[in-house]
């Protein structure tokens, strides 16, 4: 026994003649309620991030550029590069999908470090903040993703297998909802309450090594359900896909911010 889904159209309407897709309508979801959330947050008097209106805005161009640019730049090495390097015009057709939240990932930190350079900021306090909303995007973003039909998972027999009306009759994990689940809803709910119920706040760096090491520990175990991409397949006969993978680097990675941030602070 499976759920009948009726696929869904990836235009959610059109004005004028220009489609507008349910994952261009993801991406401004999660940067407007990201952007109201982390505005709130600085404005706290235990803050440690204070921006002028000016600052916030330029702040908000920044991580946009990071994510889409990043974002694309990382799907096309991580993920389809022999593709990528025989049609190079197809790299700027973002509008077709495939975007990397590794990539996206960097992106944002070269980003968020070049602004705070700038105005002479703190780039870890801006980080750490910016790990807390980053969630949010990551919510809209996988249920988009289960819209259009992407990053389907693996086949089951689970009563809560999904089958697509028309597309196959074989049932399959909503991974995607999974993602949304764990990577956006869960992991959002347990980075704002380390931020308001501890002292990690006061160590600039530990909530985004924190949000690394958990955001990789959710991927990888969701791509235990999530089928890996057809033109990678597996790395190893053992079956460890592209993104755990890439989320083990992320592992580790955040493990080192959350050491120096705390060794920083003499935690």
């Amino acid at each position: 026994m499976a759920i009948i889904v009726n696929p869904i159209s990836p235009v959610a309407f059109s004005v004028f003649g220009l489609d507008i897709r349910w994952y261009a309508l993801a991406y401004i979801a999660g940067f407007v309620i990201g952007y109201f959330i982390f505005k709130n947050i600085i404005k706290k008097s235990d803050s440690l991030l204070k921006l002028t209106k000016t600052q916030l805005d330029d702040l908000l161009t920044a991580v946009v550029l990071g994510v889409i640019i990043g974002g694309r730049l990382g799907y096309v090495l991580f993920y389809n590069l022999g593709y990528f390097l025989s049609h190079p015009l197809d790299i700027l057709a973002v509008w077709h999908g495939g975007m990397s939240f590794h990539g996206g990932l960097l992106g944002v930190i070269i980003a968020i470090f070049l602004f705070a350079k700038r105005r002479k900021l703190n780039p870890w306090s801006v980080l750490d903040i910016m790990s807390i909303v980053a969630p949010i995007g990551l919510f809209f973003g996988r249920i988009a993703n289960f819209i259009n039909r992407e990053v389907m998972g693996r086949p089951t027999d689970a009563p809560w297998g999904v089958v697509f009306n028309g597309d196959t009759t074989i049932p399959r994990h909503p991974s995607p909802l999974y993602e949304a689940a764990t990577e956006g809803a869960l992991l959002f709910i347990i980075m704002y309450c380390l931020y308001r119920f501890t002292k990690l706040r006061k160590f600039p760096g530990a909530l985004a090594g924190i949000m690394g090491m958990l955001y990789a520990v959710f991927r990888m175990i969701c791509e235990q359900f999530r089928a890996p991409d057809a033109h990678i397949g597996f790395l190893t006969s053992w079956g460890l896909t592209m993104g755990q993978l890439l989320s083990g680097m992320m592992f580790i990675g955040g493990g080192a911010i959350l050491a120096c941030a705390l060794k920083r602070n003499k935690l």
